[in-house]
């Protein structure tokens, strides 16, 4: 097949003679495999699980049937099918035994909700009857009860509605008014009628086993620390086959080895964000600087005692040790080499996770932080594997933003650097070595960029915190000519150009985008011939052709330029409905992240890449990695962690997969984008502190790692300037610092000003350009040809990439 005849004729022919990649068997068993990787074993108390052959069980809440495969908006996928855990069980033949008429009641129940108009995952918890739960206890050894959320773009996981301008998406006001009506207190906690179906099987049964399908960090105290409930395992949101992989772990068709991403704590005020997350709905204050997640938890003096499940944990059917038989340093890095044996009598896989200490010093620091980590393989009883684990001296630096030792610069201060080695953050063993600085070290000399204006404090190390300098603020509306009413650009498809009748040879005359692909023609040489509205076209998103239904970029036809598409992410490749086309829904981002084990996660990559290609389709809008800087997020299923490294190195594993296939990835929301509540015009208030170290460090791994094709800038502002128009951002620090090299996109319909966009090194705006505006601040002299032929330059390059 010749280049670009997929994306200029839309063929739809298969990848194989043998047929169709998209949702094939292949597909969906790896689907499938990677959910069962991911999900944790968060207790087993007497070995209740796995289930022994021919266990009676009785299925408890609506969540056996009310089976979520993954989060609302962008990351929905149309499937086929999807197996919800009661058919799980169903379809492990004679391995357990079901009873039947309490599952017929909650399978009526959640068909009749949602006949009346509710989503998977909203649905209110059916009162439980004494005489079904009666005959469940007369019936069943085992009670296993299934708990079920949901959460979607453009809504937090609260009830708190944003209703500041015109939004054409129904969903994102209605969901905060569902939310609050399923969920009085909160999604993060268990519900009244919850509670009360867990009364009545605590009364009945002395074997519980739980299982979560969950999208995001909950409450699991109630788990925890009560001795009634034997097991649980967190399944997460797995997909189209989540239901048949949690049942096929329950039954010890597979050995769990998932280890969380995040820490989970027993109520949502116990991370520092909670208290001014919808403080307003026009900024966020990131008071809590670098003390994300299990910084905050392991370091804060009295935030240990808060935590339920720490970062790390996960549990197996079989047992482990972990022996360090070796550490060492050379100039520039630290290596640690360990051996991991399986000492129990089932097969089964490890994480090993290695943690530094580094001095306290005058920069204050967490007192862990995750620097490297490995998983084994399959490990036979008996079998040992040896694991060696590497990472940079230069990774353990911390940012000096306020000149305490050398301005803008990555310091490794003076001191002893411990390490520590085990499988959570908080079962390690310290090492056998340790690194000592007797000065200090600057690693890396940067300048000031994104510095705070408003941010007026942030947190140190002791729980303390820190006046920060205050700037004058910048106007982030501020426009040379009238700004257009926000709201206005909302959902605007891109205008298909019309051209006057002329001779079907039209382009006679003009150089072909072919001959720059073959080699025949240099780009520049290319681009000299087009006028400065071509260039304005190229910079603007494209109508949508084929299957596609989030538009393209490219599309000069005369020149030979193809109109490539794009597609919605991160969980499967997403098609419309209408398009009668199913693909394979992936498991959730964070189910993915606790895998540990980015060479599963870059198979996914691939193989979703191939769906996206033989739909003809040229760029995956995917991947999400956005810190999980607070639980109520409604998107955290779609980003990776709490952790910067984890969501880098799985990023980055995810883009080398998709990438493989020359499709091109997008990696979002670049950057800070840690809430959904009024998330076009809210500002981030973040120290260039926590900004490198946590907030980007995922893009720079990614983009040094991997170089995605294709970067996606956010809605949001930090610090007083919009991310999309923001050229300290896109040049000197992308660009510039991290040395990307490829094409940086809006977010669909974002707030900000087209010309603003193009100066700032954001080449395309989608879905659709303002031309019209961008020609007005030319004629203004706000923007010139050469900054229009940089971003349409690197357009052309992306097409040049694809086939």
């Amino acid at each position: 097949m010749n280049k670009w005849t997929r994306v200029k004729f839309q063929p739809n022919l298969p990848l194989k003679e043998s047929g169709r990649v998209t949702a094939s068997k292949e597909h969906i068993q790896l689907s499938k495999e990677a959910a069962k990787e991911g999900m944790v074993l968060l207790k087993n108390e007497n070995h209740l699980l796995p289930l022994a052959e021919g266990t009676r069980i009785a299925l408890f809440g609506k969540g056996s049937f009310d089976y979520v495969k993954g989060g609302g908006g962008s990351g929905d996928v149309m499937v086929s099918y999807v197996h919800n855990p009661y058919d799980g069980l169903k379809m492990q033949k004679n391995a357990v035994q079901i009873y039947e008429p309490l599952s017929a009641f909650y399978k009526a129940d959640i068909q009749h909700q949602y006949e009346k108009g509710a989503v998977p995952g909203m649905t209110v918890e059916p009162e439980l009857t004494a005489e079904l739960a009666d005959g469940a206890k007369a019936f069943a050894d085992v009670a296993l009860v299934v708990i079920s959320r949901f959460s979607g773009e453009g809504w937090d996981r609260s009830s708190v509605e944003c209703n500041n301008e015109f939004n054409p998406w129904d969903n994102e006001t209605t969901m905060p008014k569902i939310s609050a009506e399923v969920f009085p207190d909160g999604d993060f906690y268990l519900t009244a009628r919850e509670k009360a179906m867990l009364a009545m099987v605590k009364e009945r049964f002395k074997n519980i086993a739980v299982v979560l399908n969950i999208g995001g960090v909950i409450d699991l105290s109630w788990i925890k620390n009560d001795d009634q409930i034997g097991a649980a395992l967190l399944g997460w949101q797995g997909g189209m086959e989540g239901g048949l992989a949690m049942a096929e772990l329950l039954t010890g068709k597979g050995n769990p080895s998932g280890k969380l991403v995040d820490t989970f704590a027993a109520s949502a005020d116990d991370y520092p964000s909670t208290a001014n997350f919808h403080e307003s709905f026009d900024y966020v204050n990131y008071t809590e600087d670098i003390y994300v997640g299990y910084r905050y938890f392991e370091t804060i003096p009295g935030a240990q005692e808060k935590v339920v499940y720490p970062f790390g944990y996960g549990l197996s059917y079989t047992t482990f040790t972990l022996d360090t038989t070796a550490m060492w340093e050379t100039e520039d890095q630290i290596f640690a080499e360990v051996q991991v044996t399986n000492t129990g009598d089932m097969a089964g896989k490890e994480v090993v996770q290695l943690y530094f200490e580094a001095p306290q010093g005058i920069l204050k620091k967490p007192s862990r932080q995750l620097a490297a980590f490995a998983k084994t393989r399959l490990l036979q009883p008996g079998e040992t594997q040896l694991i060696r684990l590497a990472f940079a001296k230069a990774d353990m630096a911390s940012y000096d933003d306020l000149g305490k030792i050398q301005k803008s610069a990555y310091i490794l201060e003076k001191g002893t650097y411990k390490f520590f080695i085990g499988t959570s953050v908080r079962d390690t063993k310290e090492g056998i070595q340790t690194m000592e600085l007797a000065e200090n070290v600057i690693t890396r000399q940067f300048a000031a960029h994104m510095v705070p204006s408003s941010l007026k404090e942030r947190m140190l190390s002791d729980g303390t915190f820190e006046e920060l300098p205050q700037t004058k603020c910048n106007d982030m509306n501020a426009c040379v000519f009238e700004k257009m009413e926000p709201g206005t650009e909302e959902g605007l498809k891109p205008g298909v150009r019309g051209c006057a009748r002329g001779a079907l040879f039209d382009n006679y005359g003009k150089k072909q985008f072919i001959d720059v692909a073959e080699g025949k023609l240099s780009l520049d040489e290319f681009m000299a011939q087009l006028s400065d509205d071509d260039l304005i076209h190229l910079l603007g998103g494209q109508p949508n052709t084929g299957v596609a239904n989030t538009f393209g970029f490219g599309n000069l036809p005369d020149y030979g330029v193809p109109s490539i598409m794009t597609a919605d992410g991160p969980a499967g490749l997403r098609i419309s409905g209408d398009c009668v086309i199913n693909t394979t829904a992936w498991p959730c981002a964070t189910l993915l992240a606790c895998t540990w084990n980015p060479a599963l996660v870059q198979q996914v990559g691939q193989a979703g890449a191939k769906e996206v290609k033989e739909n003809n389709i040229a760029i995956w809008l995917t991947p999400a990695v956005n810190i999980h800087r607070n639980p109520l997020c409604g998107r955290n299923f779609e980003y990776y962690s709490e952790d910067p490294l984890i969501a880098g190195k799985m990023g980055a594993a995810m883009v080398k997969g998709i990438q493989s296939q020359h499709i091109g990835a997008s990696v979002k929301h670049f950057a800070a984008n840690n809430k959904e509540t009024n998330r076009k015009h809210c500002d981030s208030r973040v120290s260039e502190r926590a900004l490198r170290e946590i907030y980007l460090k995922s893009f720079e791994i990614i983009v040094k790692e991997s170089q995605p094709w294709t970067i996606m800038s956010s809605y949001n502002a930090i610090n007083g300037h919009r991310a999309s128009e923001n050229h300290e951002l896109l040049e000197d620090i992308l660009r510039g610092e991290w040395g990307f090299e490829g094409m940086v996109t809006t977010d669909w319909w974002t707030r900000g000003e087209h010309y603003k966009e193009i100066k700032a090194g954001n080449d395309v705006k989608m879905g659709t350009g303002f031309p019209e505006r961008v020609k007005k601040a030319m004629e203004m002299g706000q923007l010139g040809r050469a900054e229009l032929k940089h971003c349409a330059k690197r357009v052309l390059e992306l097409i040049l990439k694809i086939d």
